[in-house]
């Protein structure tokens, strides 16, 4: 019973251990170049809110934004350690600071190595990835 209890803390702390490099390396690339977001886009207001929306928009960063970014928004998604840039942290104070209208026009728009969403994602879609990216802010 005891080698049991050695071989679960073990496995626990090599657990945690990835964990947080996986996290370490997401945080120490480099960010990209300032994106900066056209004014229109930035004053746009969303058009999805409450609880449902922040659902659905959960949905889709599962399908679509996790492998990036992260389960919980943390930039350090299975496919993060392949590009050259963070996959940004959306817990940061200058993530959360941002506009709506910018959060969905940097979607919407894309730059590499982020894809464009507009043809893959309704407008109402990309509304809950936003109402779902606020629920990412550091507690």
């Amino acid at each position: 019973m005891k080698n049991l209890g050695n071989l679960i803390a073990g496995v626990t702390l090599m657990a945690t251990c990835f964990l947080f490099s996986q996290t370490a390396l997401a945080q120490a690339k480099p960010a990209g170049k300032p994106w900066d977001v056209k004014a229109e886009g930035a004053k746009l207001k969303s058009t999805a809110t409450g609880a449902d929306a922040v659902a659905a928009g959960k949905e889709i960063w599962a399908k679509e934004c996790k492998s990036c970014h992260g389960a919980k928004g943390l930039g350090d998604g299975a496919k993060a350690e392949k590009i050259d840039i963070s996959c940004n942290d959306f817990s940061k104070k200058t993530v959360q600071a941002q506009s709506d209208g910018e959060l969905y026009y940097k979607t919407t728009e894309g730059r590499k190595p982020m894809p464009s969403f507009k043809e893959k994602l309704s407008d109402s879609e990309r509304w809950q990835v936003v109402a779902y990216l606020r629920t990412l802010a550091a507690k």
